[in-house]
């Protein structure tokens, strides 16, 4: 049995440590402390010219809900077009209404503006009300996949649930779970019958610059002049249990 491992990548370089790290496919993005957001133009050209695994790009046009003006959507459906101008292989994105459902029509909308690329809703996803109806949508609109966390902060602690939306899902729609997954935490989903695995693999890396003497960003989780790039030593350990787990 074949898996596949997508690894959520913040950088050209990163995407790249995660090639050089064995994983089969890219989903390139920015800003992960707003849960990723639209990366450059430039980071999506450069990828895509130097990776030889498939390249997803998230079209997301910022942080907070998924509830869009019609500006936004706009810019999004511009941001599709352009991505697909460049050759990626797929594009991440999902639209909600504001009572959280899935916003049918503009999400069709996308798929289509997408097509022939293969098209993945993203955690999004896991703020509708019914996980299970929501799927059904998705089913229904001819989504290729969806990225979920079984409505969890963290994937590994809805195993079950991950397990029943696959089970619903029936081959129609591929279920990609994500949120939270680490080296030390997949084997917890082994067995929920998904094939397809999400997760950053981040590490801090250190700023060689001297201390900043003023807080541009405010109060964050690591130092400001710090940042997050995918790890090659930690997907490695994860393909490596992928590869002992689905081996012939």
């Amino acid at each position: 049995m074949n898996y596949t491992l997508e690894i959520c990548s913040n950088s050209a370089q990163s995407a790249l440590n995660a090639q050089e790290a064995g994983a089969t496919r890219v989903e390139l993005c920015s800003s992960l402390w707003e849960s990723g957001t639209t990366p450059s133009y430039g980071s999506i050209k450069k990828a895509r010219a130097l990776l030889d695994i498939q390249l997803f790009v998230l079209i997301r046009p910022r942080g907070g809900d998924f509830i869009y003006s019609d500006l936004e959507f706009d810019i999004i459906k511009e941001d599709i077009i352009a991505c697909k101008a460049m050759g990626v292989d797929g594009i991440v994105s999902g639209v909600l209404n504001k009572d959280n459902t899935i916003a049918m029509a503009r999400t069709k909308e996308l798929i289509e503006l997408s097509s022939p690329l293969p098209f993945t809703f993203h955690r999004a996803f896991d703020l509708t009300p019914n996980l299970f109806q929501s799927l059904e949508n998705l089913i229904a609109l001819n989504v290729d996949r969806v990225l979920t966390s079984g409505g969890h902060e963290n994937v590994t602690n809805a195993r079950e649930i991950i397990t029943n939306l696959n089970q619903l899902a029936e081959n129609k729609i591929v279920i990609l779970p994500g949120g939270g997954i680490n080296e030390a935490n997949i084997k917890n989903l082994f067995y929920s019958g998904c094939t397809e695995f999400h997760l950053t693999g981040n590490e801090i890396c250190k700023s060689s610059a001297q201390k900043n003497v003023l807080h541009l960003n405010g109060t964050t989780i690591i130092p400001e002049r710090d940042y997050f790039e995918s790890s090659v030593e930690k997907i490695k350990k994860v393909v490596a249990q992928l590869k002992n787990h689905f081996k012939p």
